[in-house]
């Protein structure tokens, strides 16, 4: 596998080996030792599975305690995925990266905790799997607003389109009024 880093230190791209041939193709999506050498913890707790429409943007999502790290990947469609610097101590505090990960090129993105979490669906629909570090804690979560002016994410929406979000991710906090970590 290729691992690459991103602007924001600990984000990182993940291009797993993918065996091609005329059946299909294999790839391994999760390997403890090469993973954990590239840096990602080998202690998983949860696994997610979402589908989603065209235009859906979920996020952007952290938990304020029992931070969690997360492994995502498409394994159906497209997405674009976002990750956001909430560490203040951090250099890049505010900055985010994104990537285009798709069923297609099999791309992953490992977002340590410290960060905020989203992703845009750009295909007509998207499968979304991800392995979470830290269990889920609702009485934790918090939304970074999606269109915090503050951090800039350049979302590839079409046109002037919105977003489809949950009344919980319309309603997320700017960065100057979230909460965030040390």
């Amino acid at each position: 596998m290729k691992v690459s880093t991103t602007a924001l230190e600990g984000v990182l791209l993940i291009e797993p080996l993918v065996h091609r041939d005329d059946r299909g193709f294999f790839l391994e999506t999760w390997h403890a030792e090469r993973y954990r050498a590239a840096g990602i913890p080998d202690e998983f707790v949860q696994d997610n599975h979402s589908r989603s429409v065209r235009g859906t943007l979920r996020g952007l999502h952290y938990q304020v305690s029992q931070a969690q790290g997360k492994l995502v990947q498409a394994v159906a469609g497209e997405i674009f995925d976002v990750a956001v610097d909430l560490r203040r101590s951090s250099p890049s505090f505010g900055g985010w990266v994104g990537a285009y990960l798709s069923a297609d090129n099999h791309h992953q993105m490992w977002v340590p905790p410290g960060f905020a979490h989203g992703f845009l669906v750009v295909s007509e629909t998207a499968d979304v799997l991800y392995k979470c570090n830290n269990a889920y804690a609702p009485e934790h979560e918090r939304v970074l607003r999606w269109d915090d002016p503050t951090v800039g994410v350049r979302w590839p929406l079409s046109g002037e389109t919105a977003p489809l979000l949950s009344a919980r991710d319309a309603a997320g906090a700017l960065l100057r009024d979230a909460p965030t970590y040390p």
